[in-house]
């Protein structure tokens, strides 16, 4: 009699529900209650709003602003039914906003890296269009300084070719010491799967595992 394989579990993919609109750092403690935290942060425009949607398979969660850097809250969004957080941070690097209010987005996303104590890690969402810019350069060297994870995102891939797409996931990858960024699309969905497979190991979980129990 031939031996049964063992059970697979197949774990659906999760879904997003807002948490919580915050406007300083002392009002995330009474919200993620030591939920692990992975933090979205990338440049004005490289289209975090909508691939947030396309994280929570809704259209409208997230605003799509059609002003780049019009963001100014720190958004948190809470991973059904898995329990941990993902932290929409305000975008960076939008020249047309004054540079004293580009200080203090500074400063905030700043403190925020340094003092949450439940942050694994930081998923660094980068435009597949353009060449490679400083500010997502010092974010990578920002969160290694740190010992902070980074999943790296190639946003906008389906606006990009094959050998486009390829081109920049090597010069990321030399850059993140070897790591891949995965190619995704909030239009096609392209990479959406295999993004929540590495934010979810990167909260601690891990793919084909048993949904935590929602603690809240």
């Amino acid at each position: 009699m031939p031996l049964l394989e063992p059970e697979k579990i197949i774990t659906p993919e999760p879904t997003l529900e807002l948490l919580a609109t915050l406007y300083t750092l002392e009002q995330l403690g009474s919200h993620v209650g030591g939920l692990p935290q992975i933090a979205l942060a990338g440049r004005s425009n490289v289209g975090k709003s909508s691939l947030i949607n396309a994280l929570a398979r809704r259209k409208k969660l997230a605003k799509v602003s059609s002003e780049p850097g019009k963001t100014r809250s720190v958004n948190l969004f809470k991973v059904m039914p898995d329990g941990f957080v993902l932290t929409d941070l305000p975008g960076y690097g939008y020249a047309r906003r004054g540079q004293s209010e580009r200080q203090n987005w500074a400063a905030l996303i700043q403190r925020y890296l340094e003092k949450t104590q439940d942050l694994k890690a930081i998923a660094l969402l980068i435009d597949c269009r353009i060449p490679v810019q400083e500010s997502d350069r010092q974010m990578a060297y920002f969160a290694r300084a740190r010992s902070l994870p980074v999943v790296a995102v190639l946003t906008k891939a389906d606006k990009c070719s094959r050998n486009e797409r390829y081109a920049q996931q090597s010069e990321w990858s030399r850059i993140l010491n070897g790591q891949r960024p995965v190619a995704v699309s909030s239009v096609t969905r392209m990479g959406i799967p295999e993004l929540w497979e590495r934010l979810r190991s990167a909260a601690g979980l891990h793919t084909g595992q048993k949904p935590a129990v929602d603690a809240c």
